[in-house]
């Protein structure tokens, strides 16, 4: 896809974005909405935002962007709750969250899948290899104490795949009764399995390189064995886009652009990458963390539809909705559809 040349961004807290014109063959009628705000997690899973703003797609949406970064996702969850964005880049059981208590949005175009590895020390991943499934039990034998788990909160994405590895996968039971799972954001996570604190963590992409580079851990497993291409991050958007028909389609048309310019140029998607996020995450760190197996970026939402539907009844298990969200419910599949005809 063809893109005009960039103009410079405007940097003030927010990112401002004037739009220029409708991509494509969108140009049905003028854009109702004067402005959509964008919002963002700075994490690795969402690579298609870190293309669009760097390369300027979101100046072909037919309407003012403005973009928003939030450390959190329940930060996010709450903007979006309360109406102070109109579309967000964040997991996808958020998005269920926010569809159980009756927020009326959609998830346009999926991000990314398959983005996890389970990361342990050279100790666990030894006795992983002779025991299988047995190696809590056989560590709580030696040890004296339940295997260490560092991972986000309850009902997050990364908490959902390990409850499906220990209780589904390895059919060993609650997860609760099997380790010792404590709270550990991402961004800490490489800091407290090298500290000693844990003995394991389910981690995200590039930090799953960075541990994986220490000769002192090792891999338990990879996520898209455990639940193939379950989905990680969304993009997802609230009425006021999905009713505007024009600027829905468009975004997810550029969001595909950004897609295939991950595949078709990745190193310089992952310099884009580290160059939003920060924290550490150099262009370096990034190029290496792209050619990984938990860096899987796509668009299509209809590929993660059944794997969405498991994932929901886990989520509905820790208590973070009332029950599975229904398809029909959770996606909105009409600006996708179109933007392939």
């Amino acid at each position: 896809m063809a893109h005009i040349s960039r103009r410079r961004l405007l940097q003030t807290g927010a990112t401002t974005i004037a739009a220029t014109g409708v991509a494509g063959c969108l140009g049905q009628r003028g854009g109702s909405l004067d402005s959509v705000t964008v919002a963002y997690v700075p994490i690795y899973p969402n690579m298609q935002h870190y293309v669009m703003e760097q390369e300027g797609y979101y100046e072909d949406v037919p309407t003012d962007v403005t973009i928003e970064r939030f450390s959190s996702g329940p930060s996010v969850v709450k903007a979006f709750a309360s109406g102070d964005v109109d579309v967000a880049l964040f997991g996808i059981t958020p998005a269920m969250v926010l569809v159980d208590k009756g927020t009326n949005a959609g998830i346009l175009a999926a991000n990314s899948r398959n983005g996890f590895k389970i990361m342990g020390t050279t100790e666990l991943v030894d006795l992983y290899e002779q025991e299988g499934p047995a190696v809590f039990e056989r560590f709580e034998e030696e040890r004296g104490r339940k295997v260490r788990f560092g991972a986000p909160p309850d009902g997050s994405v990364p908490d959902i795949v390990l409850r499906y590895w220990i209780q589904e996968d390895l059919d060993v039971g609650e997860m609760e009764s099997a380790i010792n799972k404590s709270k550990v954001p991402p961004a800490k996570a490489v800091q407290t399995i090298q500290s000693g604190d844990i003995d394991a963590t389910i981690i995200q992409e590039p930090f799953a390189t960075v541990i994986g580079q220490d000769d002192g851990f090792g891999e338990l497993g990879w996520s898209g064995d455990i639940l193939e291409n379950h989905p990680v991050t969304v993009l997802f958007a609230n009425p006021r886009v999905l009713d505007d028909t024009e600027v829905a389609r468009s975004l997810v048309e550029q969001h595909v652009a950004a897609t295939e310019f991950t595949r078709d140029s990745p190193d310089a998607a992952a310099a884009h990458a580290a160059s939003v996020i920060g924290s550490g995450v150099s262009e370096d760190l990034a190029a290496t963390a792209i050619d990984s197996q938990a860096s899987a970026f796509f668009s299509n939402p209809h590929t993660i539809t059944d794997q969405a539907a498991t994932m929901g009844e886990f989520v509905a298990d820790v208590g973070n909705i009332e029950g599975p969200v229904e398809t029909d419910n959770l996606f909105a599949f009409e600006p996708y559809d179109a933007t392939q005809g």
